[in-house]
Order: structure tokens, then sequence, then C-alpha cells
């Protein structure tokens, strides 16, 4: 099974977070890889793996990484796959700083950005880059979709039923 989707962390630290983008990629059915490269102690290595990514099949790049949070950046100066950068908490900074790292990219260095610690949000972007060119996926994203507006009206109608004696509704 060839991966479509490539997670890289920083550090092996950084899996708590990036275990959420696993998960969802994993419950669609989506075949993934997951590495540990890091901008700063492994660049040759970083750059060999965003040159080869494509050839190998994969149509998404899923990059986490904390504080400086050069590692998205570096990956997209090597590639021209989409990359979708995960800012991780883990400074005094409270990931303020990796989520203005990955955000402030140069012109035609693109990196798609998601929240702090928001690896499930790059999963589900993922699987809607790829759900544009398979209607599988398409079908499973809208799926999804939907079901998000079930759980809102499920929990709306469990209100309803809790009473207070000034509620009114």
């Amino acid at each position: 099974m060839t991966p479509l989707v490539s997670i890289i962390m920083g550090s092996t630290s950084d899996l708590p977070v990036m275990e959420k983008a696993m998960q969802f990629l994993n419950d669609m059915k989506v075949p993934f890889e997951v590495n540990a490269l890091s901008a700063h102690r492994t660049p040759d290595a970083v750059e060999q793996f965003a040159k080869q990514a494509r050839q190998r099949g994969i149509k998404v790049i899923i990059a986490g990484a904390g504080m400086a949070a050069a590692l998205p950046g570096v990956i997209a100066a090597s590639t021209s796959l989409p990359v979708i950068g995960v800012p991780i908490k883990g400074s005094v900074l409270d990931g303020v700083d990796a989520l203005y790292s990955i955000l402030q990219m140069p012109p035609g260095i693109p990196v798609a950005t998601v929240a702090i610690n928001g690896a499930m949000n790059a999963a589900i972007l993922a699987c809607q880059m790829i759900a544009l060119a398979d209607e599988q996926m398409a079908r499973k994203m809208e799926t999804y979709k939907s079901g998000l507006g079930a759980k809102i009206e499920k929990a709306n109608q469990a209100l309803k039923e809790v009473e207070y004696e000034f509620k009114t509704n």
C-alpha cells in the first residue's frame, strides 16, 4: 500500500499532538506514513525526503513543529506538493512562536497552516485535498461533514431536557 499522506514531525515529543492526524487518516482509510525529521538537526534528510515525496506517491505532507517551526517551510521549499503546517505548543510562548513561524512564509513557498496543536484539522484538510481528484474520498468527506451537523442536533436535543427554574426553552 503506497502512502498518500506523509506526516512529519520535528521530534517524537510531538507525537501526542500528531496522533490526532494519524487517527483521522486511519479512520478514513487513507494510507499514510510517519517520520521524525528535523530541519535543524537533519537538514539533508529533510531536503531529500521533500524532493522524493511526489515520486513515491505522496499527495499531501503534514508537518508538525514547535518553537522555531522551520520544518514545514523547509519541506515546502523543496517540493511542489501541498504542505500543511501544524504549529505545536511546547515553548514558553505556548505555540504562538511556532504559529507565526509557519504562517510567515515568503512568496512562492506557501504552507497551509492550522491552529496550534490542530493536527486533526490538518488531516481533514489533507483528505479534502485528496478528494479533489478522488470521488470516493469526496463522498467520505461529505459523510463526515454531515455527521458534524448531526452531532450538534443531538446535543441540542439533550440540552432541551436540561431543566432549570428560569430556563425558557
